[in-house]
């Protein structure tokens, strides 16, 4: 993980890839693209016939880069497309593209890809998109994006308004880099830190350092207007963390599997807690 991440530098929309690609996406994308998209087309010629994997390419230099079809490469005295010269082109497109232009283009391979092969393009992409914690996905030959901007908000936010109170700072900070820790995401201490962040929020609002999560819910809803509701509701997931089978036993039970949807919820969860305890409680 870099140091800004480490430290929090580093912003949320970077993190979880919002509007940007990082060299590890664009890279893992980019073998995607060939090993997956362009080894599906047949490129063996024994006549002038254009090949598979030529008409592929040209149909790209003709509806996606809207260029004249007289201006692709060709083989010495032949009306062939070269193959190659179009892929040299493409990486180098590839390589300096703006991050929206990328996903326009996987839109249009995702596109043939679902109309002519049905292969594993859009499988493969969102692999690469949940591996290196792009905050989209393929579905059916459009990019959708999964973080919306109310929960990096609802991230942000809490973030800024804690930046006074170390402990609870220092929960949410460690929460998001073990979520968005590239090589080795730790989703299930993620978890924890997110109700961690919760937790010390509520002990500074008590004044009782031992309070639990439970207990500082209990004094808070006596002394301020806060809807059972949302007590209940908050009370269930810290339920849910503290059980037998949940994040806070013993990591050897291995009965739970805990993932980037569950870290996720989580941390924007308790940020959007965090944010709305803030609001409602003035101290």
């Amino acid at each position: 993980m870099r140091f800004s991440q480490k430290i929090g530098k580093t912003s949320v929309r970077d993190s979880l890839q919002i509007e940007s690609i990082d060299d590890s996406l664009r890279n893992r994308l980019w073998n995607v693209i060939l090993e997956v998209f362009v080894e599906q087309f047949n490129n063996s010629a024994y006549t002038d016939d254009e090949t598979e994997l030529g008409n592929v390419c040209k149909h790209l230099w003709k509806e996606f880069y809207k260029f004249p079809v007289d201006t692709i490469a060709t083989y010495y005295n032949s009306t062939r497309v070269s193959t190659e010269g179009f892929m040299h082109f493409l990486r180098d497109w590839f390589f300096e593209a703006e991050w929206y232009e990328l996903y326009d283009l996987i839109e249009f391979l995702a596109f043939i890809d679902l109309r002519i092969k049905r292969g594993k393009f859009s499988e493969s992409t969102n692999q690469a998109f949940k591996r290196e914690l792009a905050g989209y996905r393929l579905i059916e030959a459009e990019i959708i994006q999964i973080t919306s901007d109310e929960e990096i908000q609802a991230i942000e936010s809490a973030l800024n308004i804690t930046d006074k109170w170390s402990s609870v700072n220092l929960h949410l900070k460690s929460a998001l880099s073990k979520l968005s820790d590239r090589k080795q995401p730790d989703y299930r201490n993620s978890i924890k830190e997110s109700i961690s962040s919760v937790e010390a929020f509520c002990i500074i609002l008590t004044g009782d350092n031992t309070a639990t999560l439970g207990k500082a819910l209990a004094e808070i809803e006596k002394k301020h207007d806060i809807h059972k509701a949302l007590k209940v509701a908050f009370s269930a997931i810290y339920g849910y963390t503290s059980d037998a089978a949940g994040i806070r036993h013993s990591l050897l039970e291995s009965d739970k599997t805990v993932d980037l949807e569950d870290a996720r919820f989580m941390l924007v969860s308790c940020s959007a807690f965090i944010s709305y305890l803030k609001a409602k409680i003035v101290f």
